[in-house]
């Protein structure tokens, strides 16, 4: 009797173990895939800045945005603004960057290598 119970004990153990390993490993992979994907789930630390261009040739959304060669954020999504002819450009600006209200935005294609 005493010998079905170890081996029934070992068994759940067993058990327990790998569904805490399943449980850390898809914790791992959730976060893995929101930091790598610089995903903001709730838009935490980043504030909306809207731009208007006559023309956005090659830029979509999540292209890095840049300032002096640091990336400050990142593009959300492209809209056309019908009255005016002009796209629409969203970004997402970290909040410890300062967007001034006469700052000049303009699009630049990256190189082949960065």
């Amino acid at each position: 009797m005493r010998l079905r119970g170890n081996k029934l004990m070992k068994k759940y153990s067993m058990e327990t173990l790998v569904g805490i390993f399943v449980i850390f490993g898809l914790l791992c992979v959730g976060y893995m895939t929101v930091k790598l994907g610089k995903m903001d789930l709730f838009g935490g630390d980043t504030y909306p800045v809207m731009a208007k261009f006559t023309t956005v040739t090659g830029l979509k959304a999540g292209n890095p945005v840049n300032i002096l060669g640091i990336e400050v954020g990142r593009v959300e999504r492209i809209t056309m603004d019908q009255e005016n002819l002009k796209a629409v450009v969203e970004i997402r600006v970290k909040k410890d960057v300062k967007i001034y209200d006469d700052a000049i935005a303009s699009i630049k294609t990256e190189g082949l290598i960065g």
